[in-house]
């Protein structure tokens, strides 16, 4: 009786360190390679939300706008830097490098496929009028124009033909052209686009060019005072 018992508890204990094993093996295989494909996973962006992200910084140059237009408006102090900074991140990662991704690589697929075609037309053609006005408020803002009220009228002008522009053709390709785009490539290609444009990426402005030009926009938010979120929440 003695022996069996004995037996029985050599048997368990045998069990559990049996069992241990495989739960330690079981945790070096996924950290050697479910984790690190997890972790792969977490940090993969697709070519669709690479682009909408892009947009979030363009709408937060557009609110800079905005309130650059308001204070011209109601003749408050407008630091000149804030509206030229504003526009050089419109001209060096809006249209040199996003627009650039979308007429390289999504708007002649979806050309060739005979999908959204009248589309991608109008988008050029905003693309080009953007860059124009970009041009003419990179000209336009300076102390000196701020000082002469016909000139800072047209430089408010043509923020706000920016402004009115850019919305809609941000808000047409995020609920209609980039989510279409799954429908015109294959699975590997889709992988690809989104290499290819962490590519251009990091070689136009290094490693984390994105989170670069969102701090370079909050400080700009800063020094406008629109920075706070919470002041444009609606109280009463």
């Amino acid at each position: 009786m003695t022996n069996a018992a004995e037996r029985r508890r050599a048997f368990l204990w045998m069990s559990g360190v049996a069992g241990a094993g495989l739960v330690l093996s079981a945790t070096a295989l996924a950290q050697g390679r479910g984790g690190t494909a997890g972790k792969e996973e977490e940090e993969d962006v697709s070519p669709p939300e690479d682009l909408m992200r892009e947009h979030g910084v363009l709408k937060r140059v557009l609110l800079v706008y905005e309130e650059a237009i308001r204070r011209i408006d109601v003749r408050q102090d407008l630091p000149p830097d804030t509206v030229r900074n504003s526009a050089d991140v419109i001209r060096t990662f809006i249209e040199d490098y996003h627009e650039k991704l979308e007429e390289d690589y999504l708007f002649p697929r979806f050309e060739k496929a005979g999908r959204l075609a009248d589309l991608t037309k109008v988008l050029r053609a905003q693309h080009q009028a953007g860059r124009g006005l970009t041009q003419r408020i990179l000209q336009l803002a300076t102390l000196q124009t701020l000082k002469s009220p016909q000139s800072a009228t047209t430089l408010k002008e043509t923020m706000r033909q920016f402004v009115r522009m850019y919305e809609p053709h941000e808000a047409r390709e995020d609920t209609v052209l980039f989510p279409a785009l799954r429908q015109i490539v294959s699975k590997q290609e889709f992988g690809a686009l989104g290499e290819e444009f962490e590519k251009k990426e990091h070689a136009l402005f290094g490693e984390e060019g994105f989170e670069k030009m969102v701090d370079r926009v909050a400080s700009i938010e800063k020094t406008l005072g629109i920075y706070d979120l919470a002041q444009f929440t609606p109280r009463g």
